[in-house]
């Protein structure tokens, strides 16, 4: 079966944007692989758009801000901006999401609709791009996926279609956030059409509970000085990651709407799982049950590396825009969050033992479930690079 349908839409964009995108073409074209190639690496860093060093966030970072109001865990958080407010919005097991004004400090809505466990929350880029409407999508052990307009407190929509929790909810990178897949319990993972709140395709072939799903990246092409940015269900490679609690993670074709492939190694749960981007393209970063963090590479099927140093399962994992500041060479940071109450960070080119630990508050905080790295906006119109987090006594904190 296929998913017959195709938009196309033309763009301008900056230059930095352009260099980004003939950077990952190369990348394609000349099949390079990570850690190949020194001088390419030091051209990257040259032009990545933002460059964060981590060396100064490990030195200067604290606790800066932490926010109260859930009474039981967090299994998620988001961020976005409207109308220049810096929001978070959290899905948490007291079946409440709730959004949050980070300037000033305090919760600005809550809403009580879902019946049980919310587990996952994202802003949704279609309504902000097509109405101006900032609205939140999010997924609960209730079955339902639902979305809510904050400014008007009230529910939109409720996709109904799966038989038990729907854990893990990503929008797609195309086509201004139109589509929405979903992995639950039920072992399947589903495709909807956003604006007209269909039900596209059921992706089934995990033998457990679908715990976590990841739409791939933005795929673009330079042409006669305009970038066309091809956003389509029809042929142009987009695919979605999974992961599950049969330790598999696996790769789905959405045109074709067929599994492409399996990744084997992990010896528990797979919780989280991450395309990568830039210079990453082809990778894939996963957290485990078995206390584990991999980075995998799409195109062999092969594991490139793993992680090891947390004493307990990895919830989260996320990509950094961190560099290394003693190294010339782009040296990408991997950050992972776990019941062992840290939060490690990672070099991807190196499996040995871990960069930098943050402890949380063994009292307050007690597991890391779900992380986000937010640019946040500073008065002088500068941004700083902040780590924010949710953990199983409810609360909302933030690093940087």
């Amino acid at each position: 079966m296929n998913l017959n349908l195709s938009i196309k839409v033309e763009v301008q964009v900056s230059k930095k944007e352009e260099i980004q995108i003939i950077i990952h073409h190369w990348i394609r074209i000349f099949n390079i692989q990570l850690g190949w190639i020194n001088d390419f690496d030091k051209f990257v860093v040259n032009y990545a758009s933002t460059i964060f060093i981590f060396d100064t966030f490990r030195s200067s970072s604290k606790l800066i801000n932490t926010f109260t109001g859930h009474i039981d865990n967090i299994w998620s958080i988001d961020y976005s901006t409207f109308d220049d407010c810096q929001l978070i919005c959290s899905g948490s097991e007291d079946n409440t999401v709730r959004v949050w004004d980070i300037d000033n400090n305090k919760q600005i809505q809550s809403f009580n609709g879902h019946s049980n466990n919310v587990y996952c929350v994202k802003f949704s880029s279609y309504h902000y791009h097509n109405n101006h409407q900032n609205i939140i999508c999010s997924s609960s052990r209730d079955k339902t996926i639902s979305f809510w307009n904050f400014k008007h407190n009230k529910q939109l929509q409720i996709f109904n279609g799966h038989t038990k929790s729907v854990y893990n909810i990503d929008f797609s990178k195309f086509n201004g956030g139109r589509y929405l897949c979903s992995g639950s319990d039920d072992k399947t993972i589903r495709l909807w059409d956003v604006e007209t709140s269909k039900s596209l395709h059921v992706f089934d072939g995990h033998e457990h509970s679908v715990f976590c799903v990841d739409i791939s990246p933005l795929q673009s092409i330079y042409d006669n000085n305009k970038i066309n940015i091809i956003g389509v269900i029809g042929g142009n490679g987009y695919t979605i990651c999974s992961g599950s609690n049969d330790n598999t993670i696996r790769i789905w074709d959405i045109e074709t709407t067929k599994q492409l492939n399996i990744f084997r190694g992990h010896n528990g749960f797979v919780h989280s799982v991450k395309y990568g981007s830039n210079q990453l393209l082809n990778t894939i970063l996963s957290g485990s049950g078995d206390e584990s963090v991999r980075l995998w590479d799409i195109r062999s099927c092969q594991q490139i590396q793993i992680f090891n140093g947390h004493k307990m399962y990895v919830w989260c994992v996320e990509y950094s825009p961190f560099v290394i500041n003693n190294n010339i060479i782009n040296s990408n940071v991997i950050c992972s969050g776990s019941s062992d109450n840290t939060i490690r960070f990672w070099d991807i080119r190196s499996n040995k033992n871990e960069l930098y630990i943050i402890k949380g508050n063994q009292k307050e905080d007690n597991i890391i479930y779900c992380l986000k790295f937010i640019e946040l906006k500073k008065k002088d119109n500068t941004y700083d690079l902040n780590l924010c987090y949710g953990s199983r006594k409810g609360l909302i904190r933030i690093w940087g």
